[in-house]
């Protein structure tokens, strides 16, 4: 349909898009120091606290998910077994 390349395709507006994402987070992670907390425990008035907690959780959750991968995965063809593929009846004459 559209021959043109997507947003997305351009080395240069993805390095463009990756920076303003950095700036992004520098400047949550500023505006920490700008309001005043009202925690319910110590730790969360530490400067950066909830921004290190997010990081660390996301970086815990992709560990997570790589070590699930190995233990989950299964060969590309798993679930067709070579003598299921031949006595399997076709669709036509499954009525």
């Amino acid at each position: 349909m559209n021959d043109r390349p997507s947003w997305f395709e351009d080395p240069a507006k993805v390095t463009r898009l990756v920076r303003v994402l950095y700036g992004l987070c520098a400047l949550m992670f500023v505006a920490d120091l700008l309001y005043r907390k009202h925690a319910h425990f110590g730790f969360e008035n530490v400067f950066g606290f909830y921004a290190i907690y997010g990081f660390v959780a996301c970086v815990a959750l992709v560990l997570a998910a790589k070590l699930l991968r190995r233990i989950l995965m299964r060969r590309e063809d798993y679930y067709d077994a070579p003598e299921t593929r031949e006595t399997a009846p076709h669709r036509e004459d499954a009525h």
